[in-house]
């Protein structure tokens, strides 16, 4: 009785040291809140924002490509948040629009992280245009004025965004 009373206590000991080891080698992976808009969307697999700059100047106007990438919101529209402009490499930026009209984005989301999917196109954009675009920023007079030429514009018609929290 002795040595099943003992087997039983060593049996004890060794599944409550194995648990113990289990639980110290578990990595606890920090989860990032993202609040999504459009489609839901992973962030997994997103290209950085000097990638998505490389796949910018690869690509000529009619070229289309599907894709998903990182970046920080530079501005947004002020009037009801349905664009943005979104940091690429080198000072540039890409001006996301989003998949026909469905939703839009806060307009406080300013400088936050943000991962969009859908497809990169380049175009030049009309002065017009341009100055229509500044004029939903909130850009002064001076700086709408200043408008004179048609710019290439790296553009990107968002169907799901993500915004980190």
């Amino acid at each position: 009785m002795k040595k099943l009373v003992l087997a039983s206590a060593i049996l004890s000991l060794l599944v409550s040291c194995k648990k113990e080891s289990d639980s110290e080698l578990a990595v606890v992976e920090p989860q990032v809140e993202y609040s999504v808009f459009g489609d839901s969307i992973s962030a997994d697999g997103a290209l950085n924002y000097e990638e998505m700059t490389s796949k910018f100047g690869d690509l000529k106007e009619g070229d289309t490509v599907n894709l998903k990438f990182s970046s920080t919101i530079k501005d947004i529209c002020q009037k009801k948040g349905c664009w943005m402009n979104v940091a690429l490499a080198d000072d540039k930026e890409t001006f996301v629009k989003f998949k026909d009209y469905e939703f839009f984005v806060p307009m406080n989301a300013e400088n936050k992280e943000v991962v969009v999917s859908g497809k990169a196109y380049v175009s030049e954009e009309s002065v017009a245009d341009l100055k229509h675009y500044a004029q939903d920023a909130g850009k002064s007079q001076e700086a709408i004025d200043s408008i004179t030429e048609p710019k290439k514009k790296y553009l990107f018609m968002a169907d799901g965004v993500l915004i980190k929290k």
